[in-house]
């Protein structure tokens, strides 16, 4: 499908929640793995205090077997993307609600410290040896507390995975070359898609939502790299599907026809935070300045 072969190109994706690596950047996802990339998530929780999203789910059996349900759907979206994937084992914190808001519950993941939580990403990463990372910004994309905890762990993995004297036990020390915050649901796209829409002579589901986001010309202008994966919006879409107790097939997801988005907004959109090689900004591909074939003795050469 792809006219630039990437065999032995690694790509990870950590993720907070079953269902985070289908509706982030799961085309740019599937437009790699279509072009050789092998990609690998890594989810932190198993999703256990989500809620049912789907009014076609919300039923006691499935709130009752939530935790067995989600991975099963997780299992079906990894393979509709063609992916691996890991579980980091930790426990859903939950979407803390009321003024003032409740503590978390103990022993989820948002309440362990950051270094003991990153022990198994760091092992994931030295064990895969991706040379490119994606994660959350410092914010979570949104402040759920899995999201920012997310954020937290892939950043001290990240670094730590190259550190020969920490932890040793944990494998082979592997220095991932790039790392990107995901920026897909930004303001600039949602003005456009909205927009477009509009002007088609179609609902928006993205009006009420304009009307409280404001603008953000720092946050926006964050992004460095956007890579163009329209071709692979279906396959997005039906990895989303799978999540079905999170996603309603007739919301507000699917409300925008693709011919429109891929016409509008056909990229994924990411930030490029470190670098430990040559790759000027702006960007169209993750992994920009990183030359095949790759192993680990060429990581020193390549620093800048």
């Amino acid at each position: 499908m792809s006219s630039t072969p990437r065999a032995g190109l690694r790509l990870m994706h950590v993720h907070a929640h079953p269902d985070d690596e289908s509706s982030k950047g799961a085309a740019t996802t599937a437009k790699y793995v279509a072009e050789g990339v092998d990609v690998h998530v890594a989810t932190c929780t198993g999703g256990e205090r989500g809620s049912v999203l789907n009014p076609k789910m919300d039923r006691p059996e499935v709130w009752e077997n939530i935790t067995e349900i989600r991975r099963s759907e997780m299992e079906a979206a990894r393979d509709i993307l063609g992916i691996k994937q890991d579980w980091l084992g930790f426990i859903d914190s939950g979407w803390p609600e009321g003024d003032p808001k409740p503590p978390l519950p103990e022993g989820c993941f948002a309440l362990i410290p950051v270094e003991e939580a990153a022990l198994p990403l760091v092992r994931l990463i030295r064990d895969f040896r991706p040379h490119v990372v994606t994660t959350y910004d410092e914010n979570g994309g949104y402040p759920h507390p899995d999201h920012i905890m997310c954020h937290k762990i892939s950043v001290f993995a990240f670094e730590k995975a190259g550190d020969p004297g920490f932890h040793p036990e944990l494998g082979e020390p592997w220095q991932p070359l790039k790392l990107y915050y995901q920026h897909g649901f930004n303001r600039p796209r949602t003005v456009a898609i909205h927009d477009a829409m509009l002007a088609a002579g179609l609902e928006s589901p993205w009006g009420e939502r304009l009307e409280k986001w404001q603008p953000d010309p720092v946050h926006d202008a964050r992004v460095t790299t956007r890579v163009e994966c329209g071709e692979w919006f279906e396959v997005r879409d039906k990895a989303l599907l799978a999540h079905a107790t999170q996603i309603d097939p007739d919301g507000h997801w699917f409300a925008v026809p693709l011919d429109l988005q891929r016409k509008v907004w056909p990229t994924e959109d990411f930030e490029l935070v470190i670098s430990h090689v040559d790759s000027p900004t702006p960007e169209d591909d993750l992994f920009a300045g990183i030359p095949l074939p790759v192993d680990a003795s060429e990581v020193e050469r390549m620093e800048p």
